[in-house]
């Protein structure tokens, strides 16, 4: 079976591509007040306080509980597993210097497409789209 270049090394390729932009979507939402960095044991005691009030909510058992309890917990260990290798695994393909390079491009394209967006909306209440105070331009397949 011979496989070209781009078809051995696509996934690669995309899997670091998204790295750095889920990196920066996540970074975005986990900021303190001061705009800097987050408190890890402060959001976990948070995200278990709202998982407690859906347990209350939905009327769970205490048994059901301690077992969802149970099964996040084995889950963010498998995550932050998974995560591991795969800083490793792009540590194997990218220097430091790549790496980096490839962060601050994604975080970038993060910021152009929060810009864009954000100018979308600003004026238009939620609309996305053109400016809603002309009349749409219709089209005929005539």
């Amino acid at each position: 079976m011979n496989m070209s270049l781009r078809q051995l090394f696509a996934p690669a390729l995309l899997a670091m591509a998204l790295m750095p932009m889920a990196f920066s979507a996540q970074a975005g939402h986990h900021k303190n007040h001061d705009g800097h960095g987050y408190d890890r044991a402060q959001m976990a005691e948070r995200m278990q306080e709202r998982r407690q009030d859906a347990y209350q909510r939905a009327e769970l058992s205490e048994e059901q509980r301690a077992a969802l309890d149970e099964a996040h917990a084995e889950h963010r260990d498998a995550m932050l597993s998974l995560r591991e290798e795969h800083h490793a695994r792009v540590a194997e393909i990218l220097t430091e210097e790549e790496q980096q390079a490839l962060r601050n491009a994604m975080h970038e394209i993060h910021a152009e497409a929060y810009d864009e967006k954000a100018r979308s909306q600003r004026g238009h209440g939620k609309h996305r789209h053109g400016n809603h105070s002309e009349p749409a331009e219709e089209t005929s397949t005539e």
